[in-house]
Order: structure tokens, then sequence, then C-alpha cells
């Protein structure tokens, strides 16, 4: 039988199908709202899987609005009982499954008081987040049984591409958004398998610009799913010290696509595999997947902007079925309940 996780990631195409159509209406009055008054600063608030939709967040607007775009660290209001001040106007993105964890939801309560934009991307649209927010954009993905998110991960992606689109003054990726829910099913057919991990211990991930918050994205979930400690890294910052660890055969998983980042992280690559790293890649582009000892090919791709979420979508199978080589149930993670609550 089929675990949750892996039915919920094929799940994915229908719902973020659903959160394009039913958000539509308020994504595009948002987008006007912001255009005419754009933030002189973003925040984000999440944790986990969500952290690193917010991550993807920044990238996309840093680099396609010039938005400024802080992370906050939720624990400086509830753990210091400080607020820190922040320009006017600015807009806070919050990011969850749950929307019930009680520090990003005391992060939303605490700006909103000062007067920040709140916005919430959370699936569950009677959870304390989503009361707490001024904005809610629903995920849409309906109960998620697995503990590790799949689906609800993607509508966040999506949802953020949504938002960007509706946001830039042309008309380009508001044109391509139409195509991801097909074109999603079909990066469930990666060419490939993590059978070269069954016995590993250890991982390091790579992403460059738009895939590092994917590649943080797949690190946690091998961690989660299939009980492998894996790092994910910026390639970049994997340069600047991590890479001592390297010895012959050591498995590094590479997220690429054909976007301004790829130059740079084929050249990263090039080196890694000189120094005997085991590289597995997974990409719909032909150079990259030369390069790779475990090739794991990615069917098309899109806009750069939405090619992660094939990317990851393309992974979480793969991942499923490396659990189970692994002799582990994906669905039952050790140590892990499918809501946690920080303070």
């Amino acid at each position: 039988m089929a675990s949750w996780t892996l039915r919920e990631a094929e799940e994915a195409p229908k719902v973020v199908e659903r959160l394009l159509r039913e958000n539509g209406p308020e994504v595009r009055s948002l987008a006007r709202f912001l255009r005419k008054k754009p933030p002189a600063l973003v925040l984000t608030a999440a944790r986990g899987s969500s952290d690193h939709a917010a991550l993807f967040a920044k990238y996309l607007l840093e680099a396609r609005l010039l938005w400024p775009v802080l992370s906050l660290a939720p624990s400086v209001l509830t753990l210091y009982g400080a607020r820190p001040k922040v320009p006017f106007p600015s807009l806070l993105l919050a990011f969850s499954q749950s929307g019930e964890s009680p520090d990003v939801v005391e992060a939303v309560r605490a700006y909103r008081a000062q007067g920040v934009l709140t916005v919430a991307l959370v699936n569950r649209e009677e959870s304390p987040l989503a009361r707490a927010a001024e904005v809610v954009l629903p995920l849409h993905a309906g109960e998620e049984r697995a503990v590790a998110a799949t689906k609800s991960f993607l509508a966040m992606l999506a949802a953020t591409a949504q938002l960007l689109a509706h946001l830039l003054e042309e008309p380009r990726l508001e044109e391509a958004l139409p195509a991801l829910p097909e074109a999603m099913a079909r990066a469930l057919g990666v060419e490939g398998s993590l059978e070269y991990l069954q016995e590993a211990e250890n991982l390091f991930a790579l992403g460059r610009g738009f895939t590092y918050p994917v590649a943080l994205e797949a690190a946690l979930k091998l961690k989660e799913v299939a009980g492998l400690h894996a790092e994910g890294l910026s390639a970049a910052e994997f340069l600047h010290g991590p890479q001592a660890l390297l010895e012959p055969g050591f498995p590094v998983l590479a997220l690429v696509q054909g976007d301004e980042a790829r130059e740079s992280l084929l050249a990263t690559l090039e080196g890694l595999k000189a120094k005997g790293a085991h590289l597995l890649v997974l990409s719909p582009d032909p150079d990259a997947l030369a390069l790779a000892d475990t090739p794991l090919r990615l069917p098309l791709a899109l806009a750069p902007e939405l090619t992660p979420l094939l990317l990851v979508q393309g992974f979480y199978p793969l991942a499923e079925a490396l659990a189970r080589a692994r002799g582990l149930d994906p669905d039952r993670p050790r140590h892990l309940t499918k809501v946690t609550r920080t303070r």
C-alpha cells in the first residue's frame, strides 16, 4: 500500500491547480495594493519546511522585485520579549501548514499591532495564525496525514509564485502559471533512483539561488523519512568550509536548473567531481546530468521561478522509495509529530 507521504505528494498538482484558481481574486487584490504601496521591508516568519518556503519567497522577491526580505527570529519576541522596529510600510509573510506554532502566531500579532501588513499562507483557515493575520492566502491542500509535509510545502511555493506573477509589471510569469499543475504531474516521473544512498550515512544537498531553498527541503526530507543525515547548503557556502569533509564516494545531491545561477553551480560540481564526490544530480539540464554519477532526469522545465517546484515534486517519490529501501516507514519518522509547537 502506498504511503501517505507518496500519496500526498501525488495530490500536489491538483492542490496547486485549486490554489491558483481559488486564490486568484485575493492575490490580484493584494498585488494591486502592494504595487501602489511597495513595502520598504518584507519580513518572513516560519519554521521547518515552511521556512524553506519563506526563503524561496526571499529569493523571488529580492531578485525579481528588488524588495529586501528579512527572516524573523520568532524567539526574539517570545523568549526575549523584544519588538524590533521596522520601517513603514512593511509586509510580513507567515508560512505554516497547521497555523498553530505559538511563536509564529505571536510574531504576526506583534507586527500587525505595529501597522505591518500581515499575510498568512496557511493550510488551516480556522487556525490561530489565520485569525491573527490581516490577509489569508489558503493553501487548499486539505488534510495532510503524513508527518513530512509535501503537498502543503508545494502549495506554499505555488502561492508565492502566484503573488510574484501578479506583482510583476510584465506578464511572462502570469502566463506560465496555468501550465504548472500538469508540469508537476509529469515531474513525478523522474528517471533514476537514490539507490546509491541505501547504505549512506551522510549527504550534502546543494542548490544555488532559486534552487537553494529546495535543496534545504530535500535534505530535511532525507532526514525525516529516510533517516539519513543530510545537510542542505548553498553551493557557494559549501566551498567556504564544508567541502573539507569530502572523501572519495561521498554523496552530494545537486538540484540544478537553467537560470542565472546555472554556470556557477556547474563549475562547482565539476570541482567536486574532481575531488571524488559521488554526484547525484536532479535536473532537466543535459549538461548538469552529464556530470552526474547518478543522474536523476527531470522530464521538463518551466520558468526559473517555477522549475524549483518541479524539482522538489520529482524528489519526493525518490525520498519515499529510499526510506522503504532503508527499512523505514516514511509515514512514521522517529520522534516527530505532525504539528510542532515552539515558543
